[in-house]
């Protein structure tokens, strides 16, 4: 669990970057999965966007997503959310202190 100054700081890295998985009117597919896990492991950090045909809500998805790939929700404005996981092998973020 990351408290609320952790959650800002990740807030602060997550706004410079661009979504790098877009959810589609599929929805969430294994490979949507797959890709999300993929970027928290290589990047810490993931920046979800979702289409305007898709129709699921960012906040319930994004919850769901966390607890099914055991990453932290750090924050969703609109159709885009961002996800946080600490990688054991390839560690790029530090977090302060809480």
């Amino acid at each position: 669990m990351i408290s609320s100054k952790q959650r800002s700081y990740l807030k602060g890295l997550a706004h410079n970057i661009d979504p790098t998985v877009y959810i589609g009117k599929q929805g969430l597919t294994e490979n949507v999965i797959k890709e999300i896990e993929t970027g928290l492991y290589c990047r810490e950090l993931v920046k979800v966007k979702i289409q305007e045909g898709c129709l699921l809500e960012p906040k319930a998805t994004a919850s769901q997503l966390a607890e099914q790939l055991g990453a932290e929700f750090v924050q969703a404005i609109g159709r885009k959310f961002v996800l946080y996981r600490e990688s054991k092998d390839n560690k790029q973020i530090v977090l302060p202190k809480k």
